[in-house]
């Protein structure tokens, strides 16, 4: 009971259960020691930001669509993206950390990596970067290949009462993130001992994706515009979404329509690394501000079922300290950290 009480506890804590080039960043007009000044000052140039998972999930997905509006609104040039995996995201934070003072740099990032910074025992924390702005929010979602014997979600929760451990659930983040806080709780809602969940972690989304495909798992946990197109094309299935309300363009039913008292949703935002002046950061935080208020970006949250949850300056970074104090905490007393 003390367990499942943790897990709620991390849920709510977390925010979850209700809902380098040559290049460096300039603008076109010189310095500004503001995010209004940087937002007059023409578009910022040279970025590069880091995806600590491997190409194909929703870190990759999030920046590399937010490095699209930005170059296609011209509120950026020559923005780049690259991936670094490893041990859940932590490789990529801890390269993000010794490049200290690299104004050239940023990290997409979320809740998967808070977790993944204390289970994989990180040297490099979250609360020692430069945080920049939240992007997103979006609902989990359960899903099973086209081909998977369970039709229904409540079909999938009567074969994983009867043996939890036999039926594998894979997640595209390490003990502690989204992907693994969502099985758990969803266990926890039908009367599943957690302690008996078999939770098969992948290093991102882009990973899981062939452990689906390939019948590796009997389902899968994880944010459904990860899998746009394979949704589209009927190789994944989505049984359940975890939000308050239906996602547009997929036929799924939320956990609450389908009798299963549980609502759950991830985040996402960009850190810099630690070191860089307050003129740098106001330069980058005005240019996802403006992308912020494209159509295009608008347009890209519609399309990959993303909820608008942007927030910059001093709220993000103590929405971080929240996250990463409490996360740390309820992981301590689970004995995963």
């Amino acid at each position: 009971m003390r367990r499942l009480n943790a897990l709620r506890a991390i849920a709510v804590a977390a925010g979850l259960a209700i809902a380098a080039t040559g290049c460096g960043v300039t603008s076109g007009g010189g310095s500004a020691a503001s995010s209004g000044n940087a937002a007059d000052s023409g578009p910022l140039t040279g970025l590069r930001i880091m995806v600590p998972n491997t190409p194909g999930g929703g870190y990759d997905t999030t920046a590399r669509t937010a490095a699209k509006v930005m170059n296609d609104t011209k509120t950026a040039t020559n923005v780049e993206v690259f991936n670094l995996a490893g041990a859940g995201g932590t490789v990529g934070l801890a390269r993000l950390v010794n490049e200290k003072g690299n104004k050239d740099l940023a990290m997409l990032m979320g809740l998967g990596v808070v977790g993944a910074s204390y289970t994989n025992k990180s040297e490099a924390k979250l609360t020692t970067t430069t945080p920049l702005a939240r992007l997103i929010q979006e609902p989990g979602a359960i899903m099973v290949p086209k081909d998977s014997p369970y039709k229904t979600i409540g079909e999938l929760v009567e074969a994983w009462k009867k043996d939890p451990s036999k039926l594998a659930v894979g997640g595209g983040s390490s003990p502690g993130g989204p992907d693994h806080l969502l099985p758990m709780q969803l266990a926890q809602a039908v009367g599943i001992d957690p302690k008996k969940v078999n939770f098969v972690s992948f290093d991102g989304g882009g990973d899981l994706l062939p452990a689906i495909l390939g019948n590796k798992v009997g389902f899968a946990a994880s944010g459904a515009g990860e899998y746009i197109q394979q949704i589209k094309t009927g190789s994944v299935r989505v049984l359940a979404v975890s939000g308050a309300e239906r996602l547009e363009g997929i036929d799924a039913p939320t956990f609450k329509e389908s009798g299963i008292d549980l609502e759950f949703t991830n985040w996402r935002g960009i850190v810099a690394p630690p070191g860089v002046s307050d003129a740098d950061r106001d330069r980058i935080v005005a240019a996802l501000t403006k992308m912020h208020g494209t159509e295009e970006w608008k347009a890209a949250l519609k399309d990959h079922g993303w909820t608008d949850a942007f927030i910059t300056g001093e709220e993000f970074k103590t929405f971080l300290k929240d996250q990463d104090t409490r996360v740390s905490d309820v992981l301590a007393k689970l004995g995963l950290a």
